[in-house]
């Protein structure tokens, strides 16, 4: 067994320093190394691993620094022996985000920073890939080299851009922007820009996330800070306070919360009132930055003045939510993802605003001044070294990948027909579709090889916001409205289409045909008539490419609509049966004398009386809504307002019938006990409603379905993101 170790008397001496690492006698670990300085390099033949590697794994801090000392002191190649898959101590504790580690080996040996794996991925490349943003930014410190950008690479063309937004480690990437701007124009091996991945994540923005109601009132009053541009690449020494007290004990973290909440209130506050104060003295570059953040707020409802009384108010709903006890983790779960959305539109701005002049660009462009002339020169050397970084890569592939180049070419091609803007419209992300035609209203122009544009895509995949911003959108739609892919589909002719994948999460086959139903008069009418072209390639319009499509949703609706109504039509009619015998039946009997009721005066008869008759004329009236949703046609039209319409109302005919007759049978029941058992009728009434109560809380979300599917004029798609 090799352990790399040359001399065969240290074999037992190495096989008992990995015993001692393996029980975590790392001590003994140090003494051994310190008497024998060559079993730094020896490894398990397994794994490849040192017992430095070990150590950092195990996050020893301080038996690393030894270690490292050592090392120093005789064998300092040992920092560069590698496992398996090539990864150096310096990678693994740069990958768990270990900055003390990081920095105790780089001052030993500072080119450890560009050493590669098998992957070819630096220590600086890890970080990013993992998301540690300290040991990043620190790493990022040490590199020596004229080309930084060969730190940040590997050999399929992913970027740490690429990694960091692909992880959604959004402030990483908003500082990797700041340092290394010619990235943003980077490309993968599939011809993806780090703009295409970010527009591939619509989770990662406020249209792709939906909310219930309360947590869009939680949404928009906790308050996320903004990344700022000049923050510092390694933390301060309050930050590090900060971030110590926060990783104390678990029984102090919601006072802690609780205390950073009123903290980013009170500052929010004054940063309210020093923007008033001050803005005559902010330079262009903020003004830059005020005006984006304005475009990325809301229309704002009050004046400017009512400002500190909204976010007082904001502050004192989510304190009140804190102390009633309503998902205090649910509420930082929301303020975390309302930051990931923050984050995201402003990752939009910044890759905008870097971008090359060839594609997306800022309407307004200032001129480099004099004094950054410098940098301007640094980023052309940067830009002429990624370009020959690329040669050098394809000059190497070329022989060994001459197989492949057809493929490579197609996924570079692949990637450069699907612009950002058209991936975004595609995956339903309003606002980077927003960001890109403010900056370059051209865009609006850009097809794929299907010669889709944006409103082909949002269209065909439902994406509602994006249409609907489209429509609203002050642009010449003759062009844009009017386009046809290569099969001369309009956009109606899409909107016709049923895919294999559904958006509409709503349950009922008769409901998605509904929804379906919506979404096509929608679109259709949200044009002038005769907007759409009436004939495809094949000769079909959009309404027989709809019957086409629809036909099997149409007969799986009209069995679930029909199964439906059985099922509840028989209920309907036992309950009719039930208050048809209860209305004709008088409890006490009747006055021989008058006729009347004996009981006839007292407050539970009447109630008897009352609720008999409409639990009758409500059951009656929902066996009638199911008798005409089982002998209906069940065309295309009839499930766009008739049979949901019909199958609503006889369903809320039905729970009143239900709710009815057990008020009618209580309020009856009620003079068969005897007086001293009065107090205990409304317990006894409660648990006989108990069952029933559980049919209800069973039927009422698909009841609730109906009615918002119903009254809603538009369809909405769901993504399914779970807090």
């Amino acid at each position: 067994m090799e352990f790399g170790i040359e001399d065969a008397e240290l074999e037992n001496i190495t096989k008992e320093l990995f015993y001692r690492a393996m029980q975590s006698d790392w001590e003994e670990v140090v003494r051994i190394c310190k008497q024998h300085p060559s079993a730094h390099k020896a490894v398990i033949p397994a794994s490849g691993e040192t017992i430095l590697y070990m150590a950092v794994s195990e996050k020893e801090e301080k038996i690393v620094e030894e270690l490292v000392e050592q090392i120093s002191k005789s064998e300092l190649d040992a920092l560069k022996i590698g496992n398996e898959e090539g990864d150096t101590p310096l990678h693994l504790a740069a990958s768990i985000g270990h900055v003390q580690m990081c920095k105790c080996i780089t001052d030993k040996d500072p080119k450890l920073v560009g050493v590669r794996n098998r992957k070819t991925e630096t220590p600086l490349f890890l970080a990013a890939l993992r998301g540690q943003k300290e040991a990043f930014l620190f790493l990022n410190g040490m590199c020596e080299s004229s080309e930084p950008h060969d730190y940040c690479r590997r050999d399929d063309g992913r970027n740490i851009l690429h990694c960091v937004i692909d992880g959604e480690y959004f402030d990483m990437a908003f500082q990797i922007i700041q340092q290394y701007g010619d990235l943003v124009d980077s490309v993968d091996e599939n011809g993806l820009t780090p703009l295409h991945l970010l527009a591939s994540k619509p989770t990662a923005f406020r249209s792709g996330t939906p909310l219930s109601w309360f947590e869009r009132i939680i949404y928009h009053c906790v308050y996320v800070e903004d990344l700022k541009e000049d923050e510092l690449p390694q933390q301060s020494p309050q930050t590090s306070k900060r971030k110590k007290i926060l990783e104390g004990p678990e029984n102090y973290r919601t006072c802690m919360y609780f205390g950073d909440m009123i903290k980013t209130s009170v500052r929010n506050t004054r940063m309210v009132n020093t923007s008033r104060t001050n803005n005559h003295t902010t330079n262009i570059k903020y003004k830059t930055r005020a005006h984006q953040s304005m475009n990325r707020a809301q229309q704002r409802m009050l004046p400017p003045n009512y400002d500190i009384c909204f976010e007082f108010i904001k502050f004192a709903y989510t304190t009140m939510m804190v102390f009633l006890g309503f998902g205090f983790e649910k509420i930082k779960k929301i303020k975390e993802m309302k930051k990931k959305h923050s984050r995201a539109i402003q990752l939009v701005e910044e890759l905008l605003r870097h971008v090359s002049s060839s594609k997306y660009n800022l309407k307004e462009q200032q001129q480099p001044s004099n004094s950054s002339l410098s940098d301007t020169n640094q980023n052309v050397k940067e830009r002429s070294s990624s370009v020959k970084y690329e040669n050098e890569k394809d000059e190497k592939n070329k022989f060994s990948h001459a197989g492949s180049s057809s493929e490579t070419t197609n996924k570079k091609a692949k990637g450069k027909n699907n612009t950002p803007i058209l991936i975004a419209a595609k995956n339903g992300v309003k606002e980077m579709v927003e960001k890109i035609l403010e900056v370059n209203p051209v865009a609006i122009n850009d097809k794929n090889k299907e010669k889709k544009n944006v409103v082909l895509l949002a269209v065909e995949n439902r994406q509602l916001e994006v249409y609907e911003l489209l429509v609203k959108r002050k642009f010449r739609k003759d062009s844009v409205f009017r386009a046809v892919d290569n099969d001369g589909n309009s956009a109606l002719h899409l909107a016709a289409m049923l895919s294999n994948y559904q958006p509409w999460h709503i349950p009922g086959a008769a409901l998605q045909m509904q929804w379906e139903m919506k979404w096509y008069k929608y679109v259709k009418n949200s044009m002038p008539p005769h907007f759409f072209s009436h004939h495809n390639n094949k000769e079909l319009t959009p309404k027989e490419i709809f019957t086409e499509a629809h036909s099997d949703l149409v007969k799986r609706g009209g069995k679930w609509l029909n199964s439906t109504s059985t099922s509840c039509s028989l209920v309907a009619t036992l309950i009719a049966t039930v208050a048809f015998a209860t209305s004709a039946t008088v409890p006490g009997s009747f006055n021989e004398k008058n006729g009347e009721p004996n009981f006839a005066h007292q407050s539970a008869f009447e109630l008897f009386a009352v609720s008999s008759l409409i639990a009758l004329c409500c059951s009656v009236t929902s066996l009638v809504m199911f008798l005409a949703i089982l002998t209906s046609r069940h065309q295309e039209d009839d499930f766009h307002e008739d049979l949901p319409q019909k199958l609503l109302f006889g369903l809320t005919a039905l729970f009143i019938s239900i709710a009815a007759i057990l008020v009618s049978f209580c309020a009856g029941h009620f003079f068969v006990l005897k007086d001293e058992l009065k107090r205990a009728a409304l317990p006894v009434y409660a648990v006989f409603c108990l069952p029933i109560s559980f049919f209800a809380k069973v039927q009422f979300p698909l009841y609730f379905d109906i009615l918002w599917a119903t009254f809603r004029k538009v369809p909405q798609r769901s993504y399914k993101v779970a807090l």
